[in-house]
């Protein structure tokens, strides 16, 4: 019998189909890069005064991570491990990504942002055999590195501002990749291999890691491309300000491998001097971040107005805004004042960004109508939404419903890394729970009504109002504690701390005895010392009430 010749099914089976297994992985990216690409640029801005810039073309970044994956194999790494990275978004993290996940092992992209002692867990909970360390942040890695076990190796990727006197051991990036061949034998493995490992600390206790799939990032990559969606194209110039620690840098790495765009990296230059001169002299057209990097730039501008200096940002197109909910006033001024529009996303660290977009306010924005914006914007490819009651049963997608959301799709977390317990969690019938709570419409749109845990989201970054009360409540003056989040204008919300004391204590004083506790942008700028804090019929903190309060002050 032929086998390239349809087979009769058995009556009631499906016919397989005749199509190639081709592997969805990482490498695909690697090779388009290469060979379709290959002249595409990599710009990391080194001079924040200047805006002056270092570029590479895809074609050398390519050649790039096969001298370092043949570094990485030599230092005993294999298909399967953990590799660390602890960077910013610069043409060296982008070489680590392809190396490490194309060469079969996993990449833990490290959250820069992390208190020392859950940066050591993660190191630990991941078990990273090699870490590469950007100089920069030396010092915080050293801190951490007498907690960890499994680290053998540690390589240090010079930003060329600072060695890294920290690490006197530590392994040269430039000088082990100089020592080796471009040319690296990609090894073949299925594209449900582990790819990436990033941590979440969206709610309370130690964070859990999601393990990401060669199969699954290459589909979010595909699902994003979309005109619909991310919209970027071989013509456009990204300004990646998301960090590549934020689940995958929000896929642009590999979106902009696979459609052709040239990628523009910050750097640690993350303020609006820095950004506003690099978006002008790279005449970047598309871009993403957090709604305070875009807050933070316009009050830049204003103020380089008044002072008689102009920067032009008419080149930039398209800003996808996510991690907390974007403001109308911060929609219009960008469309009014540069024709750029503001677009917004919907994700999760378990099922990355964009698995919503809201487009419909970009398109109210060009017309001058008043933006409704109540959505999250509609479900993207790929993805599907749902709300279940507090029993467990489905409810319509009617825009009236209320109810828990999940998510399901190949872009989606089954479970948690080494983690039973949140994994059981977690996963409801197939599904993920996210948290939120909401309503889905019958077109797809998503309105997010409220947070089924009380963490705050502060500038994109989570914050647990569970783990500030834990800590304050360590401080022996302080009797009952409760967090709530309270909205911020530039960074979305921001902790508001209500204390009961049992003994004198001052702002000044508490706030400082949390700085050594938890990272330093956790700590409330405001601290409310209250005689009682209201309590539900259960006994637990009523914050609901505490919200109401605060809300209805002048």
């Amino acid at each position: 019998m032929d086998p390239m010749q349809p087979t009769s099914p058995k009556p009631g089976s499906p016919q397989p189909g005749l199509m190639m297994d081709f592997p969805l992985t990482v490498q695909h990216v690697l090779r388009r890069m290469e060979g379709i690409w290959g002249g595409k640029k990599v710009v990391t801005l080194i001079d924040p005064d200047t805006g002056g810039c270092a570029e590479r073309s895809f074609g050398e970044v390519v050649a790039r991570a096969g001298q370092l994956a043949h570094a990485l194999q030599r230092l005993g790494v294999r298909p399967g491990d953990r590799v660390g990275s602890l960077a910013w978004n610069n043409v060296q993290h982008l070489e680590v990504y392809l190396a490490v996940m194309s060469m079969g092992a996993v990449l833990h992209t490290m959250n820069l942002r992390l208190h020392g002692d859950q940066l050591a867990y993660t190191i630990d909970h991941a078990e990273d055999v090699v870490v590469l360390v950007e100089s920069s942040l030396a010092g915080q890695f050293a801190a951490v590195l007498p907690d960890v076990e499994s680290v053998r190796e540690v390589i240090v990727i010079d930003d060329l501002s600072r060695s890294a006197p920290e690490l006197p051991s530590a392994l040269d990036y430039e000088t082990l990749l100089k020592r080796e061949d471009a040319n690296f034998d990609w090894p073949l493995f299925d594209e449900r291999s582990a790819a990436a490992l990033c941590y979440t600390s969206g709610t309370t206790g130690d964070p859990k890691g999601v393990l990401y799939s060669h199969r699954s990032i290459i589909l979010h990559a595909l699902a994003m491309s979309g005109a619909d969606v991310y919209g970027i194209t071989s013509r456009d110039r990204v300004l990646a300000l998301v960090p590549l620690f934020h689940a995958m840098g929000w896929g642009l790495p590999f979106v902009c491998g696979l459609v052709g765009s040239d990628i523009v990296m910050p750097g640690r230059h993350l303020k609006p001097g820095p950004l506003a001169r690099v978006i002008e002299g790279q005449r970047t057209t598309w871009s993403a971040g957090v709604p305070t990097l875009w807050l933070d730039l316009l009050q830049y501008m204003d103020a380089a107005a008044d002072e008689g200096r102009s920067h032009d940002l008419s080149s930039l197109k398209t800003i996808l805004c996510g991690g907390t909910a974007v403001a109308e006033s911060l929609i219009t001024e960008y469309k009014t004042r540069f024709d750029a529009d503001v677009i917004e996303g919907w994700g999760m660290t378990e099922i990355f960004p964009g698995a919503t977009v809201d487009r419909e306010s970009m398109n109210s924005a060009q017309t001058g109508e008043s933006m409704r914006r109540k959505t999250a914007g509609r479900m993207s490819p790929l993805y599907e939404l749902r709300l279940v009651d507090v029993d467990g049963a489905v409810l319509p997608n009617d825009g009236v419903a209320v109810g828990d959301v999940e998510v399901r799709g190949p872009s989606v977390a089954s479970g948690y890394f080494k983690s039973d317990a949140a994994t059981a969690a977690a996963i409801h019938d197939g599904w993920l729970r996210t948290g939120d709570v909401g309503t889905v419409d019958s077109t797809g749109h998503l309105r997010i009504t409220d947070r089924a845990k009380d963490v705050i989201k502060s500038g994109g970054e989570w914050i647990s109002s569970q783990d500030l009360e834990v800590e304050l409540l360590a401080h022996p003056a302080v009797r009952e504690a409760a967090v709530i989040g309270v909205a911020d204008q530039r960074w979305g919300e921001r902790p508001l701390a209500f204390v009961v004391l049992g003994a004198p204590a001052t702002e000044p004083e508490l706030r400082e005895f949390l700085v050594d506790r938890v990272a330093r942008w956790w700590v409330p700028e405001r601290f409310e010392i209250v005689d009682q804090i209201p309590r539900t019929t259960t006994g637990k903190f009523d914050k609901k009430i505490l919200r109401r309060q605060f809300e209805a002050r002048p």
